[in-house]
């Protein structure tokens, strides 16, 4: 089940920045009710995932499926650097692509590798990773949403 982080504003900052910036939906309907749009992000047969603007930048938010992939729970993963996610030999063109979609908005069709926590390395596909910006154009970080490759 979901925890109660981060905010349900922040959950529809997810969805809806997606919406703006792709012009696709993230979820095939964003639900009015914050309980049924929590549930629905929770449950997405995509991972989904976001970090914040720190410096270093910090995940808080990962769904089932992407915290099945990191073998972590909703507090771990929550306290994970997110460029500990990529490789190290990976780190500099995950940086270089994060100043992309800063620039651009969102990129789409990337893969990478990753590492779960187990240091199990598994490849993520279809990704696309965007700004997490409001209606006033605020950043707030950036999110992905990915399959992982079979």
């Amino acid at each position: 089940m979901p925890s109660s982080k981060p905010s349900d504003a922040t959950l529809r900052l997810i969805v809806e920045s997606y919406q703006r910036l792709t012009g696709k939906p993230l979820i095939p309907t964003v639900p009015t009710d914050a309980n049924a749009l929590r549930t629905a992000i929770w449950e997405a047969p995509r991972a989904i995932v976001a970090h914040g603007t720190e410096a270093d930048p910090i995940f808080f938010y990962g769904n089932r499926l992407a915290l099945q992939l990191f073998e972590m729970s909703e507090d771990e993963f929550a306290r994970l650097p997110s460029r500990l996610s990529a490789e190290p030999m990976a780190q500099e063109a995950r940086v270089k692509l994060l100043e992309k979609v800063t620039q651009q908005g969102y990129i789409d069709g990337y893969s990478g590798m990753r590492i779960a926590k187990s240091g199990k390395r598994f490849m993520i596909t279809d990704t696309t990773v965007w700004n997490l910006l409001d209606e006033a154009g605020v950043h707030h970080g950036q999110a992905a949403v990915f399959v992982m490759s079979a």
